[in-house]
């Protein structure tokens, strides 16, 4: 016969206890060391630090947590519950007098640090051997042995199964008092040397498990009792696993909370009852807990929550019909018992390097600590046993008799306020707060089935409703219990744990705002919503209280979660005003509110309003890339400049140009910086589009620009480099400095791109117009020639040489092309395009008249000493030059030919003539 699947199970556990048993070694021989030297340096009278290297060590390598914060009354009972009560009367004999001796010397103790450190030589093999693995070798094999025992009695058909389980029963009860004996009288002692391997405990460990092998072979194999009566005994057993856990270790204390967790899914029933299945669990996640709490374990606690935990996700997914009520107390209850019973208190411990990473630079250091304290497992385990099973509620295929929105809302503002009653529950705060989010955003897309009240006589369905109350009110309700449980913390923590303050301002600040802007979209009125905008109204008067509160307590501490809380007030306004309008007033009010913050910087002095400011703008800019004709093309008129485009645009830059300028004194560099830079790029950008729409025809779209539209954003980007440079030379601000000179770059780009080649109406053939000056050619290349000769030479020691030089050079290859393009009007008329070919009196006045400009270029540079206007001559001379023997040497006959020539050598004579008359006037170097 083969060995049952139950007994297999069994040997598993027990092999966990010891596994369990041998980690707990490390944390166990730390304690009983801290123990031993206390009571040394109490009977010399040495006073103790705090906390010594060595033992922060040791508490962080065993995730323990620090026990400093608890109060002197919890201290004694958990001194007495340390492990050192194995200890003998022979060694606290040898301890005491020990300091006797030290006192009767009157020698200088040796100091604290070096008598806690002390660390026991290292164990032999042949201890290791015999002392331990021989306790861990037998226990398994009376394990086995008895089975094996069992096994050949049922082959044998020697006993009955009656007898076989009464047997085993008692077996498993000598096996418990057995360890019990032994831990108290036979070997007392050696469970401070042999902590891991102590028999009492792996006697105990294996009568606990017999015990829970008969109780389910009775019930689940014999059917000699009923569920219930199975359900009562293995309960029994494995909350007396646990209480003798107190006396034995965590591991003890795993396994019987592994059969608290295990017993309802092996006793099964037909008609289950959910109330005394979760009322169980909750019992047992309590035993647990307090055992955890007298004895300082962070291990199986954390395997309790997640136990709980998962028994309320199986119960939802595997239940045709759910009953939200015992599942949902049962997690509130876990998260009641986690503030107040354990971990409570110590939770709010600070680590025990908190002084060391207060220290500037160590920000990334601390923040990590925060995330990963001893008490992680607790904090993390607790906080996914919550969320996972309230979003489960929500994917749930059965029916709930309880509507979803109220089982997860009670569930995730119970999570949120554990992590605001408690120090460095970092963890349960931000799940919480992101766990609201998901659930607001799932609960749109689940078609949850809520079947109504479940009662005897079947199920009451609840009338169909068509509206979403529910889902509005748990988003908005959400969003005030963070609000809530953020302004509970930096009340009461918020000066002690400033990283955890401002974690907490974060998410006052952001996630009511996006809870309600969720629920806005998914259930509001998108035309104009009432209910949505006084929310958004009042919390962003609550926040900007709260932040004024903060403000008045003066401590340096709250300087950062109240520029959050500001920043966050702000983005409720801003929710508050996009449920109510649209278009041209929600573009234009964004601003006005921006500039309000940026007004009251004269009565606070908080660093965010500036920034404040900065983001409406860019909201603005946002709104304009959406929609850049701020109330649709319909709505759009025709007529130029005075139109929507006009507030749309100047409204919001104006206020940004008004803001840069109140905040020209402020003494945060960045800040005004960036209004001043964003300040520039709306004003240009406002001009720039009410000229695009009065050249387009009254209309904005994607359409190519002409060369006249274009030719007025090239004077538009130089005028801007101009006002940006004359801003510096009596504002210096390095906006302005590098704003103007990129202006400036990006008016050559658009000359190179777009004039040159791209609009060209050589290339385009677009009509030039009819008056012979006065024409298209006008503004879109001697104006711009002209502007960029301006302001080349008002550049001329304000900017490096080469940004000058390159402005010069542009402006003169401008004037370069409207003459050329000039003298081909001249010839071909209004339409100059390249498919009409060339004349030979058009190919001859070319020559003339880049020797023309050569000449001219010449005098303009040695009158304003001005090189890179001379090298520009040079170049038109060279390509008159080449000019004549390439191309007017095979085109042109006649006397056109030889008047080009001589007209060029000429020329050529008199600029050597020229320079040599120069050259001689000046002393060689």
């Amino acid at each position: 016969m083969d060995i049952p699947l139950f007994i297999l199970a069994l040997i598993a556990a027990f092999i966990y206890t010891l596994v369990t048993s041998i980690r707990n070694s490390s944390r166990i021989k730390a304690l009983e060391r801290e123990v031993l030297s206390l009571k040394r340096l109490m009977a010399a009278g040495v006073t103790a630090p705090a906390i010594s290297p060595a033992q922060a060590q040791n508490a962080e390598a065993t995730g323990e947590p620090d026990f400093a914060a608890e109060q002197e009354s919890d201290a004694a009972p958990q001194a007495a519950a340390s492990p050192a009560e194995y200890t003998s009367e022979h060694q606290e004999d040898t301890a005491l007098a020990a300091s006797e001796e030290v006192v009767r010397e009157e020698a200088q103790p040796a100091p604290a640090a070096q008598a806690v450190s002390e660390r026991p030589a290292k164990e032999s093999f042949e201890s290791q051997l015999g002392a331990r693995w021989a306790v861990w070798a037998g226990g398994l094999a009376l394990a086995l042995g008895g089975i094996f025992l069992v096994k050949y009695s049922i082959e044998a058909g020697l006993l009955s199964p009656a007898v076989r389980l009464s047997l085993a029963a008692v077996f498993g009860l000598l096996l418990a008092l057995a360890g019990e004996a032994i831990r108290r009288k036979a070997v007392p002692g050696i469970a401070a040397a042999y902590s891991n391997a102590m028999i009492p405990g792996v006697l105990t460990a294996a009568g606990a498990l017999t015990l829970f092998g008969v109780v389910y072979a009775a019930y689940g194999i014999y059917d000699y009792i009923g569920p219930g009566t199975a359900f009562i005994l293995l309960g029994l057993v494995a909350f007396a696993t646990i209480g003798l856990s107190l006396l034995h270790g965590q591991a003890l204390a795993g396994l019987g909370l592994l059969g608290s967790m295990l017993t309802p899914a092996l006793v099964s029933t037909d008609t289950p009852n959910i109330w005394a299945l979760f009322v169980f669990l909750t019992v047992s996640w309590l035993a647990t807990a307090a055992a955890a709490r007298r004895q300082g374990w962070t291990v199986v606690p954390s395997l309790a929550n997640a136990g709980l935990g998962l028994w309320a996700l199986g119960y939802i997914g595997f239940s045709d019909t759910i009953n939200a009520e015992p599942p949902t107390l049962a997690l509130l209850v876990m998260l009641a018992g986690t503030i107040f019973l354990w971990p409570g208190k110590p939770l709010d411990a600070p680590p025990a390097d908190a002084a060391e990473t207060a220290a500037p630079g160590r920000r990334a250091v601390r923040i990590m600590r925060l995330l990963l304290r001893p008490s992680l497992a607790i904090n993390l385990t607790v906080s996914m046993a919550v969320i996972l099973p309230a979003i489960a509620f929500l994917f749930a295929s059965g029916g709930i008799d309880t509507h979803p929105a109220l089982v997860v809302s009670a569930l995730i503002a119970a999570l949120a306020a554990l992590g605001a009653v408690r120090h460095y529950a970092v963890w349960p705060a931000f799940i919480a707060a992101l766990g609201a989010q998901t659930a607001v955003a799932l609960m749109s897309g689940q078609g949850i089935d809520f079947i109504g009240v479940i009662n005897d006589t079947g199920i009451a369905l609840p009338p169909v409703g068509t509206g979403y109350t529910a889902e509005i009110a748990m988003a908005l309700g959400l969003g005030a219990v963070l609000v809530l449980c953020a302004f509970s913390f930096l009340k009461r923590k918020g000066a002690d744990d400033v990283d955890f303050a401002q974690l907490w301002a974060g998410i006052a600040a952001l996630f009511p705002v996006w809870l309600a802007t969720a629920s806005f979209v998914e259930y509001g009125n998108l035309g104009r919503d009432w209910l949505h905008a006084a929310y958004g109204f009042g919390l962003g008067l609550v926040l900007i209280a709260g932040a004024e509160w903060l403000h008045r307590r003066d401590n340096a501490a709250y300087r950062k979660p109240l520029n959050i809380l500001v920043l966050g007030s702000f983005a409720a306004f801003a929710l508050s005003l996009h449920t109510l309008t649209e278009g041209l007033a929600t573009t234009v009010l964004l601003s006005v509110i921006g500039f309000a913050y940026v007004l009251a910087s004269r009565y606070r002095n908080w660093e965010v309003l500036p920034w404040i400011m900065a983001v409406a703008s860019v909201a603005v800019l946002g709104r304009i890339a959406w929609e850049p004709t701020i109330v649709g093309p319909q709505n759009l008129g025709r007529m130029p400049v005075f139109n929507a485009l006009l507030p749309g645009y100047g409204i919001p830059a104006l206020l940004a140009v008004a803001s840069a300028w109140l905040l020209r004194d402020w003494p945060g560099v960045r800040a005004k910086n960036f209004l001043q830079a964003i300040a520039s790029v709306m004003g240009l950008l406002a001009v720039a589009i009410l000229i695009r729409h009065a050249m387009n025809g009254g209309t904005l779209d994607n359409s190519v620009p002409t060369l006249g539209e274009q030719s007025i954003y090239t004077l538009l980007t130089i005028g801007f480099s101009g006002v940006l440079m004359t801003l510096d030379l009596k504002s210096p601000s390095p906006v302005f400095r590098y704003g103007s000179m990129i202006a400036g770059v990006i008016a050559v780009i658009n000359v190179l791109t777009m004039h040159f080649f791209t609009l060209n109406p050589y290339f385009t053939g677009e009509n030039t117009g009819r008056i012979p000056v006065l024409n298209l050619l006008l503004i879109g290349y001697l104006l711009p020639a002209l502007a960029y000769g301006g302001l080349a030479y008002y550049a001329r020691g304000k900017r490096p040489p080469p940004y000058v030089s390159m402005l010069a050079v542009a402006g003169a290859a401008l004037g370069f092309a409207w003459a050329t393009l000039s003298v081909r009007r001249f010839w071909q008329g209004e339409n100059i395009a390249d498919w009409k070919g060339f004349m030979q009196g058009e190919t001859y006045s070319y020559s003339v008249v880049w020797l023309l400009i050569g000449v001219l270029l010449l005098v303009l540079g040695s009158r304003f000493n001005a090189r890179s206007l001379r090298l520009a001559s040079a170049a038109f001379v060279l390509i008159s030059v080449a000019k004549a023997f390439l191309i007017d040497m095979s085109n042109l006959e006649g006397v056109l030919r030889a008047l080009s020539f001589i007209g060029l050598g000429a020329v050529l004579i008199g600029i050597g003539l020229f320079y040599q008359k120069i050259l001689t006037r000046k002393p060689q170097a």
